[in-house]
């Protein structure tokens, strides 16, 4: 490929029959399938998901996304009593931390997904269980920015009456099974962070065990927080993919891992990140640092008075704030050295970021093996390790 061409949405495209879209998980998180890519030579080869026990070397640091998926999907009235569906675009805990109180209740303006608005009108209020949302604003495919009126806290309300927010490409006659609670959630969620709308999929397929055995093998475990946002599943729509306004995701780094991310760099020992949300953390907070030290405006914090003398990749006393960072062929890398990662959607920005870690023609040779080898894609699919 020239270079040219790297920048064409087009070259992100391959042919992927629908049969190879998982619709459900494995029957044990454990046994998926893993193709085992080596960066520096392009090869690769099959494996099961167990086997990264093996792969993955016995120094690493290991950095999870913790966050957990939130029933974002509910179901509203419109005044003439017709059914509507509104899926929260913007993770609820950030929608109430800048939530506005108002005499008993609290008012926050979002933007959300609306299903059968066509004939929603500016200025109409729907009615949802425990809450109102006022239209405002109507955007492109089916977005909406709205203003809502709610009590305490949005989290309690989409706890009790939302659904599961499952992929658009997962499509089931019957919709949420319920296996769909647990499997579409890491083990190492945390209830203290919710807020996900989708789930980093990649953590799908580690079990309690697998983790427990990297551990003992040496390896080091530390977890950051990216509440997946709506943008994970948006297209890039523009033909030149570096014109692309990439969407923006909170990510919090706490001291602990921001110190194991500083000590591993100090000694040469690999930091393995475990899917795109994980690594567009890392190196979104690691390229926002270096932004910060030379006095650019950001949209970063740190959690101690940051020294802009600080010879580290992260303030060691760690980070929050918003990242939209966009990784494609031609970006630098500075903080992963591996990546666990499931298999993309078609001209998507994460099989652009992967691009730009392995290398295009490598990654495109790789997916192509995995459609020929019958590999199950996407969310609920088989995993691939880039070492």
């Amino acid at each position: 490929m020239t270079e040219k061409n790297l920048f064409l949405l087009e070259s992100y495209d391959y042919n992927l029959p629908e049969e190879r879209i998982a619709q459900t998980p494995a029957l044990n998180r454990q046994e998926s399938r893993l193709l085992f890519l080596d960066k520096k030579t392009g090869s690769y080869k099959d494996y099961h998901f167990q086997d990264i026990i093996e792969l993955i070397p016995n120094n690493a640091l290991i950095i999870a996304n913790n966050s957990k998926v939130i029933p974002a999907r509910i179901l509203g009235k419109r005044e003439t009593g017709s059914i509507i569906e509104l899926l929260f675009l913007e993770p609820a805990p950030l929608i109430d931390k800048k939530a506005q109180k108002q005499n008993t209740s609290y008012t926050a303006q979002t933007e959300v997904l609306l299903k059968g608005s066509k004939r929603v009108k500016i200025g109409e209020t729907l009615l949802f269980p425990e809450f109102t949302v006022t239209i405002v604003e109507k955007r492109d495919f089916g977005k909406h920015l709205v203003t809502i009126h709610y009590k305490d806290s949005l989290i309690p309300i989409l706890k009790k009456h939302g659904s599961l927010p499952l992929p658009p490409y997962i499509k089931r006659e019957k919709g949420i099974q319920e296996n769909d609670i647990s499997r579409y959630q890491t083990i190492y969620a945390k209830e203290e962070r919710i807020g996900s709308i989708a789930a980093p999929t990649a953590g799908l397929h580690f079990t309690k065990k697998i983790q427990e055995k990297l551990l003992a093998k040496g390896c080091q475990w530390q977890e950051v927080t990216l509440h997946v946002g709506y943008g994970t599943f948006s297209p890039v729509r523009t033909d030149d993919i570096r014109q692309h306004d990439m969407h923006a995701e909170y990510v919090e780094i706490t001291e602990q891992t921001a110190k194991a991310i500083i000590e591993a760099k100090k000694n040469n020992r690999p930091i393995i990140a475990i899917g795109t949300t994980s690594t567009r953390s890392l190196e979104g907070m690691a390229q926002t640092f270096m932004q910060k030290k030379q006095g650019q405006e950001c949209i970063f914090y740190c959690n101690n008075e940051i020294d802009i003398q600080q010879n580290t990749i992260l303030p060691e006393h760690g980070c929050f704030g918003y990242t939209n960072i966009f990784i494609y062929p031609g970006k630098e890398f500075h903080v992963i050295d591996g990546l666990v990662t499931n298999f993309h959607l078609p001209k998507s920005s994460l099989i652009m970021l992967v691009s730009a870690f392995a290398g295009y023609d490598t990654i495109m040779q790789a997916y192509h093996h995995a459609v020929e080898s019958e590999y199950r894609f996407f969310s609920y699919g088989d995993a691939m390790f880039i070492y």
